[in-house]
């Protein structure tokens, strides 16, 4: 087991935690409880497995001085991999720039980048001593959680709010887990997982109601800075990063490795990429706060969109955010479904990717922020791919096949173009 070089610590009122605490939200505050490093013991450590490893980094594991994993030999694994780092098609990048890079995280373990978060949550609450836990989701945190549960040997609870996919639902009993739906939202889903937690001693998994999701989700930011190196000579990173934004832990938890890696050494802090938050117009209430210059977001009121992974209507992490896009020097915007949909045809079509609609919504923010003159012409911007489009297929247009005649001489309807 190695020595913890990390305590725990809460993200408003900085009360302090140790590094075997089972905590959820603060007890002072009610706040988000982060994983804060001796980054001076990582430092060291990381620069042995660079020096010693060819290929370093293999998975997110390999990111280990900087996560809260007690005994990483013993982690269990599903295929983890650095996800891929791409330019968009170039029938696809905008003429006259900017340039647009896309971080596939459809590639995870069960198809998203929640794989990342209930990876490190699971194997940590599985070194804590827990073996029964409850998440309430719109869909692929459920699936993630519940496939690392299967794996882990642990009892896992899925609430889903009632609009949830059912290629979403569909999964969870797949792996296993025990799957109920709620009317309302992920905020009435949440209420549902509060009380098993209460009531029954099930540990919860919320977004940010626990230490240990967000740091598999800063991992990206790791892997991150170790492909633009190597693939965009002369830059340490992007100029922007347009992030599809629902609960927040991807958007914050790229911020916090941004951080850690200046502290470390690795990264200059003087040209950080400005974050950006991309949300449904239906449901965006963190747009709507960081227009209006506040520190957090009023709850949003009858929230609607194809988009089930950002209909959020309030999350506790959201003056996180807010900080997050101010202090990089970022934005928000929100988009239509409308415009979401089509995105995410025109990425099909003439680019061959199969975004999930929540990361459709940053290529329709990235042509807004363009049209806008937010971006340069001259600057390298990065989409986060976050899921795989398979498990949307209720929102796809007709797919029967055409019926033809084996016998017909020709088939005129095949050769007529799209």
């Amino acid at each position: 087991m190695r020595a913890k070089n990390w305590h725990l610590s809460c993200s408003r009122c900085d009360r302090q935690f140790e590094p075997d605490e089972l905590v959820g939200l603060c007890p002072a505050c009610n706040s988000p409880i982060l994983v804060r490093y001796d980054l001076a013991v990582a430092r060291r450590l990381l620069a042995e497995l660079r020096s010693g490893q060819p290929g370093w980094p293999r998975s997110l594991y390999d990111f280990w001085p900087v996560l809260p994993l007690a005994e990483p030999e013993r982690v269990v694994r599903l295929g983890e991999q650095v996800t891929p780092l791409y330019r968009l098609p170039r029938q696809l990048q905008p003429e006259g720039g900017p340039e647009v890079w896309v971080k596939d995280e459809s590639v995870n373990p069960t198809g998203t980048f929640k794989a990342r978060g209930m990876a490190l949550a699971l194997h940590r609450a599985r070194e804590l001593g827990v073996r029964r836990v409850v998440v309430p989701s719109a869909g692929n945190a459920a699936g993630a959680a519940a496939a690392y549960a299967a794996r882990l040997g642990m009892s896992c609870v899925v609430i889903v709010p009632e609009d949830t996919p059912r290629a979403n639902v569909a999964e969870c009993v797949r792996y296993g887990a025990t799957v109920a739906q709620v009317p309302g939202s992920i905020v009435d889903a949440g209420k549902a997982a509060a009380r098993l937690r209460e009531r029954h001693g099930l540990y919860d998994v919320s977004t940010l109601k626990e230490p240990y999701r967000l740091e598999g989700k800063k991992t990206m930011g790791y892997e991150l800075f170790v492909q633009w190196r190597e693939l965009a000579a002369g830059h340490e990173l992007p100029d922007a990063i347009i992030y599809p934004t629902g609960g927040g832990t991807g958007l914050i938890g790229l911020w916090k490795a941004f951080h850690e890696l200046v502290a470390l050494g690795w990264l200059g802090g003087e040209k950080l990429p400005r974050m950006v938050a991309v949300q449904p117009a239906g449901c965006c209430p963190i747009v709507r706060a960081f227009h209006s210059g506040r520190e957090r977001a009023e709850p949003w009121q009858d929230p609607v969109t194809v988009a089930s992974g950002l209909r959020v209507p309030a999350a506790v992490g959201d003056f996180l955010m807010l900080r997050t896009l101010r202090e990089s020097g970022g934005t928000a915007v929100a988009v239509s479904d409308e415009e979401i949909l089509a995105a995410r045809d025109e990425l099909a079509r003439r680019g061959g990717l199969d975004f999930s609609p929540e990361s459709a919504a940053t290529w329709a923010g990235c042509k807004r922020l363009i049209a806008d003159g937010w971006l340069a012409h001259n600057e390298r911007v990065v989409l986060f791919h976050t899921g795989t489009g398979l498990k949307y297929h209720h929102l796809d247009r007709a797919t029967e096949p055409k019926v033809l005649d084996p016998e017909a001489d020709d088939w005129p309807e095949l050769i007529a173009g799209r």
